[in-house]
């Protein structure tokens, strides 16, 4: 009888070449994801490095549309936090913000407090549906925006109807007030529009998109007359870019988790790569119908087999499952020798008076041997796997 439940001193781990075959496909995706996001982030840090700011001479930034003001008797001073922007309104003043939508609602709030009736203009780029309502209330952002980038005025704004077509296109907006010039329309929606302000002779402009104020663009069209005239209708040019560093960022009643920190982008990302992690899984795990049986390319030997599953039996700790299968082959093997058909080999009622009348033993030493309780040990698998030998020894003896 093989004795299968010998258990082998055959080291089961996995060895070094084996651990880096398993894992250079998740290895090799990782360093692709990596290179891929360093080479994106070297990119956009070359190509929007001081993006609209009017101190960056990089094609996004707007340093050009700066020195023309300078030329003539403007002056420029860029500031990046609430406390600065709110300071600096005045009716000698036109308070330029960047990137509104980097706004929090608490800080608009007071943004807007302050400009409302300061007698100065503000202007406003490319604010998107939360912030424009709130820094001007009144006007509200289309979803859609622009198919075109460059626009007629058909309004009746003297800057507008100066400056001829410009590269407006952008988002548009549309307005309750009925003393607001709506300018350069895309569809019969306006990506201009100037509200000025009940008192004080100040004004709110809302442009839809920020290509008339930048270095690659300026010489475009009607860009430069325009921005140099909306720009440059007060003395004073305030240049606000929001940072979200600002302490204001998280005034009363506003808390930022980490979540509304992260760009919008890394969290469409990040779902994007999730719902492709979910696809790979369902595809790698899906069946297109039962298993088929194949046959082996090579013959393996049985002593081969025994090891591994002796491995397998060892490393799950189940000597139940071990002694069974010897129990199981023993009978199995056993009742063709006295007589006993195999499909009753594993009732004791029909197969150990047939051992005890043959072998002369005690039927209760016989019972115990090959329908007992599982060993304890290993010592005590060993010592089955011996006395079941010996069993099918004797009985096989003439």
């Amino acid at each position: 009888m093989t004795t299968g439940a010998v258990i082998p001193a055959t080291s089961t781990a996995p060895t070094t070449r084996q651990v880096w075959t398993r894992t250079r496909g998740i290895v090799l995706a990782v360093v692709l994801l990596l290179a891929g996001a360093v080479a994106i982030a070297v990119i956009r840090s070359d190509n929007r490095h001081g993006d609209l700011d009017p101190r960056s001479a990089d094609r996004y930034g707007s340093r050009a549309v700066a020195e023309l003001l300078a030329d003539r008797g403007v002056s420029t001073r860029v500031v990046t936090t609430l406390a600065e922007a709110r300071a600096a309104t005045g009716h000698d003043t036109t308070l330029l913000v960047a990137i509104p939508d980097l706004l929090t609602p608490h800080q608009q709030s007071q943004l807007r407090a302050s400009t409302a009736g300061s007698g100065g203009r503000t202007i406003l780029v490319a604010a998107g549906g939360s912030s424009v309502e709130r820094l001007a209330p009144g006007v509200t952002a289309d979803p859609a925006t622009s198919l075109k980038s460059t626009l007629d005025p058909h309004c009746g704004l003297a800057e507008a109807r100066r400056a001829g077509s410009a590269d407006t296109g952008g988002i548009r907006y549309t307005t309750t007030h009925l003393d607001a010039d709506s300018c350069y329309p895309s569809q019969r929606l306006a990506t201009l529009i100037r509200v000025p302000t009940a008192t004080g002779g100040g004004d709110t402009v809302v442009l839809g998109a920020p290509d008339i104020l930048l270095n690659d663009r300026l010489d475009e069209q009607g860009n430069a007359s325009l921005a140099l005239q909306l720009l440059g209708s007060r003395p004073h040019l305030v240049w606000y870019l929001p940072s979200l560093s600002d302490s204001s960022a998280t005034g009363t009643g506003e808390q930022k988790s980490l979540f509304d920190l992260l760009p919008s982008g890394w969290l469409w990302g990040t779902l994007q790569l999730f719902i492709a992690a979910a696809l790979a899984a369902f595809w790698r795990a899906r069946r297109l119908g039962p298993l088929v049986p194949e046959k082996l390319p090579v013959a393996i030997r049985a002593s081969e087999t025994v090891e591994g599953r002796a491995r397998l039996y060892r490393k799950a700790n189940a000597r139940d499952r071990a002694a069974a299968a010897l129990r199981s082959t023993a009978r199995t093997r056993l009742a063709p020798l006295v007589g006993v058909p195999v499909s009753q080999a594993h009732a004791p009622e029909a197969l150990l008076p047939a051992l005890s009348t043959q072998l002369h033993g005690d039927g209760q030493t016989l019972h115990s041997l090959l329908f007992g309780p599982p060993p304890g040990d290993d010592a005590a698998l060993i010592a089955l796997t011996d006395q079941l030998d010996a069993l099918e020894r004797e009985v096989r003896r003439p």
